[in-house]
């Protein structure tokens, strides 16, 4: 924590000049600094984790202070229209990154500077430019080693969204930049860092949300499938990851094992508004806090199995605002391996039950049918090459192969099942002599161009399907085609 906290203490209509942005000393109580700040909008200074290095938004350029005297300015990064900023987390050298957005026709960029080398045409350490961009998140890694940039748009031009579009943008501090190839349309609801600074978990598309895990090259390594989600959560250590659906979603979590890519235990938590993980990596706790939601306050502490360990519910009239773990330093708690068997609890577990279709009364004693699914439920699947010994396909390709395998096992059992046909003359392939007459030769061929066609009809209705009526007269005449076809024969 920096030893200075800002405070807005006045409104955006404070004069020019006037102090609005007041710097204290947390230890001995005493202003720092008071300072006027005319934006809104990023205007919160941001502190390095040493405390060495503090930086600061002003007329769309970056001051940097150190030591925190703020008397005078060690540095600057001057920038057009410089709009947000994102410092690095860790210890120095102390990283940057700046977003620039877009005006007449030129794209939005983000570039990642190192302090203090921050001028001059090779000073940027990677640069990514990008349209479609109103704002944007940056979020870097725990290693300070790659920043990941959400750039969204209020609107969605096509209109295909209520949400606006947004898209997601891969920056290293090593130079290489990419675009995270999202295959679901929809909002990204969350993008979470792994602490081991080596993956990332984006979730993202129109609901049920798919949840993807990412490389540093912005592979998918695995995909969570579909569910209804819209969070996603990595314990410190990073052993395991919690997918959840909180807010306008019924709070299911989903707890997985990230070494074996397995499911541990799916409990739910409705009507919670905070969660976070004990850094012992071992706990979560999930609360319903004021004022986003005024009643039904309380905190619950479950067990990463799925048990329901404690419970407080607020007395009625009260509110709760807001739950914290007792912080430690990083490395307190090692990685534990994890368990599948539901930790003893007295207050069991809030398991999420399998739900069923509802049916009227007047049919609930009929037998179940299949009923028609809302959306379509993809499973789990590791995306990882060569891992089940096929090489990746897409999505639209992975289904067109599946329709291919089912309709040559229906043809394969269909050929089983029936007796072989009786043998038709215009179904040899050999290549036959010609008649030596062109206009013989092309009626023959047509003629036997039909046959086929008949044939093919037979199958058809062979295999159940439904023919139609002028299909049903075309097979009538199979016997009238296959005499004028002998007489040409002869003829020959």
């Amino acid at each position: 924590m920096a030893p200075a906290v800002p405070l807005l203490a006045e409104s955006q209509d404070s004069t020019q000049g006037e102090a609005n942005l007041q710097l204290w000393d947390l230890q001995s109580g005493q202003l720092i600094k008071a300072l006027y700040q005319k934006k809104v909008t990023s205007w919160c200074p941001s502190w390095s984790e040493d405390e060495k290095i503090c930086v600061r938004s002003v007329n769309n350029e970056l001051h940097f202070y150190e030591n925190n005297d703020f008397n005078s300015i060690a540095n600057k990064l001057h920038m057009q229209k410089v709009s947000d900023f994102a410092l690095s987390p860790g210890g120095q050298p102390s990283k940057v990154a700046v977003y620039v957005p877009g005006s007449k026709g030129a794209p939005s960029f983000v570039r990642l500077y190192q302090y203090p080398v921050l001028g001059g045409p090779t000073a940027a350490l990677a640069n990514k430019s990008f349209f479609k961009a109103d704002r944007v998140s940056m979020l870097w890694n725990k290693k300070a080693s790659a920043v990941l940039v959400t750039a969204s748009t209020e609107v969605d031009k096509t209109g295909a969204s209520y949400y606006g579009e947004q898209t997601l943008h891969y920056l290293a501090v090593n130079g290489e930049t990419a675009v995270v190839q999202l295959p679901k349309n929809g909002p990204i609801y969350e993008v979470a860092w792994s602490p081991t600074s080596t993956e990332f978990c984006v979730v993202f598309g129109f609901m049920p949300a798919k949840a993807t895990v990412f490389n540093l090259k912005c592979d998918p390594v695995f995909d969570f499938g579909t569910g209804p989600r819209n969070a996603a959560y990595y314990s410190p250590q990073g052993h395991i990851l919690v997918l959840a659906g909180f807010g306008n979603l019924r709070g299911q979590m989903e707890v997985w094992d990230m070494k074996k890519y397995k499911q541990v235990s799916k409990p739910q938590a409705p009507d919670a508004t905070h969660f976070s993980w004990c850094p012992d990596g071992e706990h979560i706790v999930t609360a319903t806090c004021s004022p986003r939601l005024r009643v039904s306050n309380g905190y619950k502490i479950w067990h990463y199995t799925g048990s329901l360990l404690h419970k407080v519910d607020v007395a009625t009239g009260s509110e709760l605002w807001e739950v914290l773990w007792q912080p430690f330093p990083d490395g307190s708690f090692p990685e534990r391996a994890v368990k599948y068997q539901a930790a003893p609890s007295e207050l069991g577990t809030t398991q999420a039950l399998p739900t069923q279709a509802y049916r009227p009364p007047a049919l609930r004693h009929l037998p179940a049918t299949p009923s028609s699914k809302l959306h379509e439920e993809e499973p789990p699947q590791n995306m990882r090459p060569g891992v089940s010994g096929e090489k990746n396909l897409s999505k639209s390709a992975l289904k067109n192969q599946k329709k291919r395998e089912a309709k040559k096992a229906a043809k394969q059992q269909e050929s089983k099942s029936e007796p072989p046909p009786d043998p038709v003359p215009v179904t040899n392939s050999q290549p036959e002599p010609s008649s030596g007459d062109p206009e013989t030769d092309k009626k023959i061929k047509n003629l036997k161009k039909k046959l086929k066609a008949i044939e093919e009809l037979k199958e058809q209705q062979a295999s159940g399907r439904l023919l139609q009526k002028n299909q049903l007269e075309k097979m009538q005449k199979e016997q009238q085609l296959l005499d004028e076809l002998d007489e040409l024969n002869i003829g020959e």
